[in-house]
């Protein structure tokens, strides 16, 4: 009685948000499908896992050596104390930032430091490397099953505020992909016999879901023609032809697509494209003349947010942002930055979702051998019987296209392997 009276009152909320056909359609079916993730587990190869580990910490033991040399004496780099006397006391690094505990030397003063010797960039990768093994090599084995060599990790529903789910125990949607080492960790994990991984993910879902809720017919026409999308915003907001568009020009046009989504400021750009923050306030006013209709989105999504105090996902899923109506103008800006991007990856993290439940299902019912094994954030891993390899390509393909109706179309690229490296 006790748990069907919380049932009830649970009930009626959900209805008066207007979110229980949210709860039913979608995080009440998704519950099965990653319970079935959890139980069949991703499966480790130990002596790659081993074999990666002795490359990084020979990696780590050269890197090592290398900076004691720079420096013209042995410390504990891990030490932030004797790393700041070092850099800022014996080599004289400028912009020194002194806190009561010695020289602040976080991630971000040290990539300011980059231009001034090559031992920043030594350090900098020395951490990375120690991170990989540390967190990631040393942290998954305890987790891999003795019995099935597999990792069998909890995914959570209810921890993010986004609506995304997330991974722990260990957390698999965290491996590295941004340098190349990080990457391949992904090889260690490989497939049971006679299967092999097929991997598929959305691209630029955010971006196509942006166009969408904008309504903005540039970008809606430019996915409908299938066009490069940073070339094509190089093109305009740099005022150049589209074919004359450089590598620099395309990069620095992507940072912004993808930056706008975030609500990214001035100051963050010039951070991310090593610019001045003039220069990336007239990217940002740029992008915005190109695509007019995506800035009234952004601003009336905002404008909304602190009238009502959050925001929703096309799938009807509330954020609360009560940052919002802070007295302290920073945490407002934090607030509204939110606010411009929650709907946008909230959506997101809906539709993949509704592609999981749409994918686990069609395998049970169909009868295959292959299992739905891991998510990560727009991308679905499928352990896959070798003879049904073509088969669960149409059906990723089909199912994830098909999940939201949008204004243009969603697209999903898929890749097969022998470990997820391969496949991805």
């Amino acid at each position: 009685c006790f748990l069907q009276g919380v049932m009830d009152v649970i009930t009626d909320i959900l209805k008066k948000e207007d979110m229980y056909e949210l709860y039913e359609t979608i995080e009440m079916p998704l519950v099965f499908v990653l319970y079935d993730m959890q139980k069949f587990g991703i499966k480790v190869d130990k002596q790659a896992l081993s074999d990666y580990s002795k490359v990084l910490v020979e990696k780590i033991n050269v890197l090592e050596k290398e900076i004691y040399e720079a420096a013209g004496e042995e410390f504990n780099i891990n030490s932030p104390k004797q790393l700041g006397v070092i850099l800022f006391e014996k080599l004289g690094m400028p912009n020194a930032k002194k806190t009561k505990s010695g020289y602040s030397t976080d991630v971000e003063v040290l990539e300011k430091l980059k231009m001034e010797d090559p031992i920043i960039e030594q350090i900098l990768e020395y951490r990375q490397l120690q991170k990989l093994n540390s967190t990631y090599v040393e942290g998954l084995k305890p987790y891999i099953n003795p019995v099935t060599n597999r990792i069998h990790s909890f995914f959570h529903q209810t921890i993010t505020a986004t609506g995304r789910i997330s991974s722990t125990e260990p957390n698999l949607q965290n491996i590295p992909t941004r340098f190349e080492l990080g990457k391949q960790l992904r090889k260690v994990f490989k497939p049971a016999e006679d299967c092999l991984y097929v991997d598929a993910d959305y691209s630029q879902i955010e971006l196509r879901i942006l166009a969408h809720c904008s309504g903005d017919e540039q970008l809606i026409q430019a996915y409908r023609e299938a066009r490069d999308i940073h070339r094509m915003t190089a093109s305009q907001v740099f005022h150049v032809p589209f074919d004359e568009v450089t590598d620099l020009q395309r990069r620095n046009a992507k940072a912004v697509n993808f930056g706008i989504v975030y609500g990214i400021s001035a100051y963050g750009l010039s951070q991310d494209l090593n610019i001045g923050t003039k220069e990336a306030q007239g990217f940002i006013d740029s992008y915005f003349e190109t695509y007019p209709k995506i800035k009234e989105f952004l601003d009336n999504t905002v404008a909304q947010a602190k009238e009502k105090g959050y925001t929703r996902t096309l799938f009807g899923r509330i954020r609360p942002i009560p940052e919002l109506s802070s007295g302290n103008f920073m945490t407002r800006q934090f607030g509204e930055r939110v606010a411009m991007n929650a709907p946008i990856q909230g959506t997101a993290a809906d539709i993949i979702k509704i592609a999981m439940i749409r994918v686990h299902d069609r395998l049970i019912r169909e009868h295959f051998r292959s299992r739905l094994i891991l998510q990560v954030h727009d991308e679905l891993l499928i352990e896959t019987a070798e003879e049904e390899k073509e088969k669960v390509i149409a059906l990723l393909e089909e199912e994830m296209q098909k999940a939201a109706d949008l204004k243009v179309e969603l697209a999903v690229g898929t890749a097969c392997g022998q470990d997820w490296y391969e496949a991805h």
